[in-house]
């Protein structure tokens, strides 16, 4: 999943260095693996702003 996520972010121009699996996720009897997200310049979380879709749609 996070390989997935990386291309559709990759397709709009935006890269997160830290994208991930967190792989602590993966260690607890019933894995619920967590996809790591980190941290983002000001001008990367501004772009994921544009880039998503809003309450009347925006883009699929």
């Amino acid at each position: 999943m996070a390989g997935e996520l990386c291309d559709a972010l990759a397709r709009v121009g935006i890269t997160l260095p830290s994208l991930g699996l967190d792989v602590l996720t993966l260690a607890a009897d019933a894995p619920r693996p967590l996809i790591e997200l980190g941290r983002c310049t000001v001008e990367t979380a501004r772009r994921l702003a544009v880039v998503l879709p809003g309450e009347e749609g925006g883009r699929s």
